[in-house]
């Protein structure tokens, strides 16, 4: 069976048609040419494909595009402002954090969705207990690779994925 869907993609209104069965991360490579998402495991275990989908970070592999009918989506792409960088996407650059490249796209936009977590007060398993409730949370290492876990870096930049991350949460709260 199919489907007709709208997606707003990196700010572009689509309309596709899908199977029912096709993933949010299929419907944007496969049938959109939108190849900022990478497939890696097609399990939820990587997170190579996560993208922000109304803001929130998720894995698109895991979830049916039908049942996104309407939704913006926002891919490492979508995130730059024109020939300006995002700033996540400046501090990759500026903090050497990739090394093929395969998994900056889905590190990208979790590292953008997880600092608008932190910003909201959601806390982590490392979260300090008794913040404020809806209180920002400080980003230190633990922090942060905590909340960066679901994302899988096969080259090991790891270390430089931190730093990076850190020049932005350190830099204000209107990334």
């Amino acid at each position: 069976m199919e489907a007709e869907i709208t997606l707003d993609v990196d700010g572009s209104r689509r309309t596709v048609t899908v199977d029912t069965r096709t993933t949010l991360l299929d419907a944007l490579r496969d049938r959109l040419a939108v190849t900022a998402p990478k497939k890696g495991c097609d399990h939820g275990q990587c997170g190579a494909c996560t993208v922000l989908l109304d803001g929130r970070r998720v894995n698109s592999c895991l979830i049916f595009a039908v049942a996104q009918d309407g939704a913006e989506v926002t891919t490492a792409a979508g995130l730059a402002d024109g020939e300006t960088l995002h700033p996540v996407q400046q501090a990759f650059l500026d903090q050497d954090a990739f090394q093929c490249g395969y998994c900056t796209p889905g590190q990208i936009c979790s590292a953008v969705g997880m600092l608008a977590e932190a910003a909201a007060g959601q806390p982590s398993a490392v979260t300090a207990a008794g913040p404020p409730a809806n209180a920002a949370t400080t980003l230190d290492e633990d922090e942060i690779r905590e909340r960066m876990s679901g994302n899988l870096c096969r080259c090991g930049a790891y270390a430089n994925i931190v730093a990076a991350i850190r020049q932005v949460s350190t830099a204000g709260p209107d990334v």
